[in-house]
Order: C-alpha cells, then structure tokens, then sequence
C-alpha cells in the first residue's frame, strides 16, 4: 500500500486515537482544573498529531523531521502530564494506564520515522509533496 496523505499514516491515526482518549481522561477531571493540567494535556495531545500532518505537508525532508521532532517532544511532555495525573486521579488510573500505553507506541513510530528521515537527509533525498506516492518500503516507519 502507498501512502498518499499524512491521514493514512499509522503514527497520525494513532495520535489521534491518544488525543481523544486524552479528551476522555480530562472530562472525568475536577472542574477546577479546565484551566491546569486539563489544558496542558489536551494540548500536548493535539499537538502530536498535528505537528505530524504539518510536516508531512511541507514537503521537504528537513521540515518533516524539523516537526516530527516537535511532535516527539509533545509526546514526551504528554507522558510527564499523564504520570502526574494518574497520581493525582487514582480514579482515572485505568484510562491514563491506556493513554500512556498509546504515548508509548507512538513515541515509538516517531523514533521510527526520524530515523528514516535522518536518512533520507544523509542520502539527500526528498520527501514527496503531499499527493505524490510513497513507496510501500515507507510503510516500515510510519
């Protein structure tokens, strides 16, 4: 299968899947904390995914890993966010246990995918623009 469009990348879809369950955990939270740690983890969420399909729609190699980079930072801020609150929520530990699960895999395939864009930076390669056809050997790393 060739990848066309930053949706059909596994790592996109997977932080999309943490960001609503990051949205889930935070209704469950005090109303007090709309404005604390409620906001800090829905917007490092929000951010992974969307600093992937930024990259990904800039079309060169470096701004890719420039924001593949970013998103990799907003997982790691995601996974401290989420520690604390499952100290501070007992009640919640099961959800954020699910959620940190998810941070995990898709810190993963980000780790994946800058090392490919590593390489292709090293090889002086281009990534494709957005509506051009990935080969399937891409699949490996997204």
């Amino acid at each position: 299968m060739s990848i066309s469009h930053f949706r059909e990348l596994d790592v996109w879809q997977l932080a999309m899947t943490l960001a609503r369950q990051v949205y889930a955990i935070t209704a469950g939270f005090p109303r007090e904390e709309r404005y604390g740690l409620s906001s800090q983890l829905q917007r490092s969420a929000v951010s992974i995914p969307s600093n992937i399909a930024e990259g990904n729609a800039r079309g060169s190699t470096r701004d890719y890993a420039r924001f593949v980079s970013i998103a990799q930072g907003s997982c790691a801020e995601l996974q401290t966010q989420l520690l604390l609150a499952s100290d501070l929520y007992a009640e919640q530990a099961p959800a954020i246990a699910k959620a940190l699960d998810s941070c995990d895999r898709a810190s993963q395939m980000l780790l994946r995918l800058s090392q490919a864009l590593s390489r292709k930076l090293e090889s002086g390669s281009r990534v494709p623009n957005p509506g051009s056809r990935v080969s399937e050997t891409s699949q490996d790393y997204l």
